[in-house]
């Protein structure tokens, strides 16, 4: 039953609700980049603005809401394999907010897509993938990556910033954003942000010399 219309079927914004309270309450402080902030103010927005500008019909927005709240929903439980966890937590939790097996399995499909390396075999997940990685050619890029950094180093990584500097110059060139939307919207900022990398890496050059 959805709570919201009192009509029969899936209840959306509970289900997107039930994930964003439980990042909020569950997240371990040192994910400084999975955080519920990655989540709520930038997948969740970038996957319906993607899906706007993409025209997809009102029952795949609202799935694809519910895969983005859901889609770092397992590192609740342990980072590594997280995408798995968070489908599975799904899975559980889906059924009792009025989700079908069709439902569950494109939502399923959408939160596993997200894993890297991405691969998206229908449109729902090629917007999923793109919102993830929206980050990539917004100016805000270097915030977000500085936080996967920390993230990364309160995890064990021990990466020298210049170091990652590096890998993230490679994996911007390496990346490309699956829907057309997402192109239109993201690559001239994506190709600045390498440029940004590259100067990055060049005073970090010359500083060490």
């Amino acid at each position: 039953m959805n709570t919201t219309t009192g009509q029969p079927g899936p209840d959306h914004d509970a289900a997107v609700r039930y994930a964003l309270e439980r990042l909020a309450r569950e997240l371990p402080a040192h994910l400084g980049y999975h955080c519920l902030q990655h989540t709520r103010d930038d997948v969740l927005p970038a996957a319906e603005r993607l899906a706007q500008l993409r025209g997809l019909a009102e029952a795949g927005r609202q799935r694809l809401r519910v895969a983005a709240a859901f889609h770092d929903l397992g590192h609740v439980v342990d980072s590594l394999d997280h995408e798995r966890i968070g489908a599975a937590i799904a899975r559980e939790v889906l059924p009792l907010l009025g989700f079908g097996d069709d439902e569950l399995n494109r939502i399923e499909g959408m939160i596993l897509a997200t894993r890297l390396p991405q691969t998206p075999v229908n449109d729902e997940q090629c917007l999923l993938v793109d919102a993830d990685l929206d980050s990539l050619g917004r100016d805000d890029f270097l915030d977000t990556s500085r936080a996967l950094w920390h993230e990364r180093r309160a995890l064990g990584h021990d990466i020298p910033w210049r170091t990652w500097l590096d890998t993230q110059r490679a994996f911007l060139l390496r990346h490309r954003y699956f829907t057309d939307v997402a192109r239109a919207l993201r690559d001239a900022g994506k190709r600045r942000n390498v440029e940004l990398l590259e100067r990055l890496i060049a005073e970090a050059d010359r500083a060490a010399t």
